[in-house]
């Protein structure tokens, strides 16, 4: 069984910047892909970024250039280094992962192990 707990979320102002960190405890490897979501109130959860084997990512439109997935596998810690954040960016941020075989994809229908959610509150 794969657990996941994230932190690291708080409240910032706009243009500020925040890392978000989960530890995955359980059986997991490489061949795991692993990823960051986030739902707003009253809004579909949807993928902010997601790692695969090798290190290939994949970023949300709204989060390109500003935001960067990693995963540090000594630690089984996943990170999502968040910069220049807007009030939109305020939401609940949940990490996941998807077994093997898995593509990586930004839509949250293939995880199966999903985190409880770490709070970012993005203030103008």
């Amino acid at each position: 069984q794969v657990h996941l707990v994230e932190s690291g979320g708080e409240s910032v102002q706009a243009g500020g910047s925040l890392r978000l960190s989960c530890v995955v405890s359980g059986y997991t490897s490489r061949k795991y892909c692993m990823g960051w979501f986030r739902q707003a109130p009253g809004k579909e959860r949807e993928g902010v970024a997601t790692i695969i084997r090798d290190g290939i990512t994949k970023y949300g439109d709204s989060v390109k250039g500003r935001f960067t997935i990693s995963k540090d596998y000594a630690k089984n810690t996943l990170y999502l280094q968040m910069n220049s954040l807007k009030p939109e960016d305020t939401a609940m941020y949940y990490c996941a992962a998807d077994s093997p075989p898995c593509t990586g994809t930004l839509s949250v229908f293939p995880y199966n192990y999903w985190g409880q959610g770490t709070q970012v509150t993005v203030s103008s």
